[in-house]
């Protein structure tokens, strides 16, 4: 049985900690993370939340960023997902408070900043309605770990062909796939979700499966400083990495590891990386008459 710690050792398969992430961070040294993977408190009030405004949340951002980076592996990543402050119809994003604190490192180069686009979420009255968030991705150096492959896409024409030149008649896309560019469409986690717990704010499991299958090395270190749910730890248990985590609230940190106990023994439900948004069913609704001559109305005025 594989047994998930509560204190870092190199030893270590999976490590989730009931405490702040300075105490988890404190015991790990230098040079030993393959890929973060991380969605802060957003300082907008939960109850979870430690920064309630954004000068809190650019002071712990000062705090933690150094120590993540100084933690990665030379050739290591970095990924920050975040979305927008919103205080008296004031709109901040929160990527670019971020992103001033991590281009002031040495070495640390933003390769995509990935938007993850969703079509639900909280309708708004004075403004447009926000549909995304965003992954800021960081690599520690030039040569840095990146596997294109485990995440390609299906190609929406798969059997087109050159039609001229000297590959006329050879297949025009890569037979594995389609790059999925830097726009992830996968839906959030809603009270229907089959991953659906507890906590308030989960990001969906798919989101990252992507990132570890591309920016981790096989039987690499995963590690999450803001674990909430554990659906970091559960993804990096399903996809075969090593894991660290740490987690303020009790209640959360159970689930945490019960979420990573339940993806060790196979029996997570989740929403995989790459999972279509719509499968036709084959059958095509047919064009209401009425719309006929609602047209006719509008265009004959």
């Amino acid at each position: 049985m594989i047994q998930i710690d509560s204190d870092y050792s190199s030893e270590s398969k999976f490590v989730v900690r009931l405490g702040h992430w300075r105490e988890l961070l404190s015991q790990m040294p230098n040079e030993c993370v393959d890929l973060t993977i991380t969605s802060p408190p957003y300082c907008i009030g939960k109850s979870y939340d430690t920064s309630k405004t954004l000068d809190t949340f650019r002071e712990e951002h000062r705090d933690i960023i150094p120590r993540i980076v100084s933690i990665t592996r030379p050739g290591g990543n970095i990924c920050w997902q975040v979305g927008y402050h919103v205080r008296n119809a004031t709109l901040t994003p929160l990527d670019f408070v971020v992103h001033e604190i991590f281009a002031s490192i040495p070495d640390v180069v933003l390769r995509n900043r990935i938007i993850w686009t969703f079509n639900s979420g909280l309708h708004c009255s004075r403004r447009l309605s926000g549909r995304h968030e965003v992954v800021l991705w960081y690599s520690k150096g030039d040569q840095y770990h990146f596997d294109l492959d485990p995440i390609r896409l299906p190609q929406l024409y798969p059997g087109k062909k050159h039609h001229k030149g000297t590959k006329r008649g050879q297949l025009s896309g890569n037979p594995l796939g389609k790059n999925p560019g830097d726009v992830w469409a996968i839906p959030q986690v809603k009270a229907s979700s089959v991953e659906k717990t507890r906590h308030p704010c989960q990001f969906p499991a798919g989101l990252v499966q992507g990132l570890i299958r591309a920016l981790c090395p096989p039987e690499g270190m995963v590690i999450d400083p803001f674990l909430g749910s554990g659906t970091t730890g559960a993804v990096a248990a399903i996809e075969g990495r090593r894991f660290a985590g740490a987690e303020i609230d009790e209640d959360y940190y159970r689930l945490s590891v019960e979420r990573i106990q339940q993806a060790i023994d196979g029996n997570l439900r989740y929403r995989p990386y790459g999972k279509p948004l719509q499968v036709p069913t084959g059958q095509v609704a047919q064009r209401p008459p009425q719309f006929d001559s609602f047209e006719q109305e509008v265009f004959n005025e």
